[in-house]
Parts: C-alpha cells; sequence; structure tokens
C-alpha cells in the first residue's frame, strides 16, 4: 500500500491575502482552554478571574516576544542574514522555555503589584500551562517541526500510531521519529496527574504544584530533547534546551527540599487551598 500521500496543509484558512496557519490556530486554541481552566481553579482559591484575565493579557504578548527572541538569539547566523524573517512567527520557529521566561517575568511582577501570593498563582498556572504545551506540538506537527532523527516505516506502524501521524512524519525524503508526539504525552500525562492530585489534602504545599511541573516537565524535555535534530545549539555541540531542562530540574527539586525545611507557619508553607493576605 502506497503511504505516501503527501503533507497535510499547514494552512487552515485563506481570506483572500490573509492566510490563517493550523500553528496559529492551535496555539491559540491552546491558550483559550489553558485560560478556561486557570480561571476556573483561580475562583476556587478565591482569586478574582479579573485579575486573570488582566495578568493573561500582560503575559501573551510577553511570552510570544521572548519566545521568538529566544529563538532567534540562538539562530542568528541564520536571522542575521534575513531580517526580514525575524518576525515570521506563522512559520514556526518559537521556544516554549523561551515564552515561559516571558510569562514568569509578567506573573511575579503582576501578583506582587496586586499582592497575591506568587507561588500560589504558579500552581494554578502549572497545570494548564503544561496542558498546553502538549497541544501545542500539535502546531509543530502540523508545520512539520520538532521532529526526530531518521528512522523506519516500519518502527513507525509498530508505534501504532495513526496513519496520518506516520504520512506527516515523512520529511526530506525520509521517516522521522516523532518526538512531537512523545513530549505532548508526556505534558499530557503530566497534567493528568497533576489536576488529580493537586488538591488530595496534605500532599502538596503552596508552590510544589508548580514545581512538580518543572521537574515533571523538564525530566522529559531532556531525553526528547537528545532525539530532536533541529534543536537550538550552543557552538554546534550542546543543546540549548537540554542545559536549561538540567538546570529546571535540579533548581525545582532543590527548591521543594528547601521549602520543606520552613516552618509550617511560614506564609509560603501553605496547602495551597486559601488565599495568602501576604506577599509570597
Amino acid at each position: 500500500m502506497n503511504l505516501l500521500l503527501g503533507a497535510l496543509n499547514p494552512i487552515a484558512l485563506k481570506l483572500g491575502p490573509i492566510e490563517v496557519h493550523w500553528y496559529g490556530v492551535i496555539i491559540a486554541s491552546a491558550v483559550v482552554l489553558a485560560t478556561f481552566l486557570a480561571v476556573r481553579e483561580g475562583t476556587k482559591r478565591r482569586i478574582n478571574s479579573d485579575d486573570i484575565y488582566d495578568m493573561i493579557l500582560w503575559a501573551l504578548p510577553f511570552a510570544l516576544i521572548f519566545a521568538r527572541a529566544y529563538y532567534v538569539v540562538f539562530e542568528w547566523s541564520y536571522y542575521s542574514q534575513h531580517l526580514d524573517q525575524i518576525i515570521a512567527i506563522w512559520d514556526g520557529g518559537i521556544a516554549i522555555y523561551g515564552s515561559l521566561i516571558g510569562a514568569g517575568l509578567v506573573v511575579f511582577f503582576f501578583c506582587r503589584a496586586k499582592w497575591i501570593p506568587v507561588w500560589l498563582m504558579l500552581d494554578i498556572a502549572g497545570p494548564v500551562v503544561l496542558m498546553a504545551q502538549g497541544i501545542g506540538r500539535w502546531g509543530n506537527f502540523m508545520n512539520q517541526e520538532a521532529f526526530g532523527r531518521i528512522t523506519s516505516l516500519q518502527f513507525l506502524q509498530n508505534l501504532h500510531i495513526p496513519h496520518f501521524i506516520v504520512q506527516q512524519m515523512f520529511i526530506d525524503g525520509a521517516y522521522r521519529q516523532p518526538t512531537f508526539l512523545y513530549e505532548s504525552l508526556w505534558d499530557i500525562l503530566g497534567f493528568i496527574l497533576l489536576i488529580s492530585l493537586r488538591h488530595r489534602k496534605g500532599l502538596f504545599k503552596q508552590g510544589e504544584v508548580f514545581l512538580s511541573y518543572v521537574i515533571w516537565y523538564s525530566f522529559g524535555r531532556f531525553f526528547i530533547e537528545g532525539m530532536r535534530t533541529d534543536s537550538l545549539m550552543i557552538g554546534n555541540v550542546i543543546r540549548v534546551s537540554q542545559v536549561l531542562s538540567i538546570v529546571l530540574f535540579v533548581g525545582g527539586l532543590s527548591l521543594w527540599a528547601i521549602r520543606r525545611k520552613k516552618s509550617p507557619d511560614n506564609p509560603w508553607y501553605l496547602d495551597g487551598n486559601e488565599l495568602n493576605p501576604q506577599k509570597s
């Protein structure tokens, strides 16, 4: 049977000269769903929904700018010769770690300004961001990005994945490891675990749901990144995302251990089910 039916069209819709890319549609859908879930959880934690909406409105542009800047910086050898392509994010080329840095800065300063505990807000954001990352990887799928090394058709068929994924993994004349899928499944699994466990009494202290997200994501990303062939590199030797994954994994575990030693009376050491009136 001939499986080479061609790649999926990355354009979702054309309105005259305007092209709507599946990449953007998928990312936007992930953001909308994440916002809905964050507001729902925030309400349970006594955080005003308007504050969450306002924070997201600030976080989104900064996340996008930082995500693109992060990618461009580590691909400067190309973009220095193609300056007109720097803003072409619809063709892909944004880095999740960059977006997390940008959004994280907004969350910190916004919560400080509003007297909302930073750790509490991060606990709300962690699981839904992980879910959005898992969904967002399908934007890479549509653009045939975030793929792995050359593999065989037999290997992909043995994974028992849908045919349309196998078809889309035929890139540059060869079948590729669907690393986008590995990361998507890892992220969605982590999301399910976190939302299933986060309200169990006595299991998490305030901030530990977010730290669990950091530890879970960085652990999986380290190994999946090692399988990719389109990684951002430092000197063609070190994979940027693997280095950052190690830093985040070790940092997350260390911070968890340090905070666990704090006194239960410390305002950071709450169960996360109430709004702390003090700054975190």
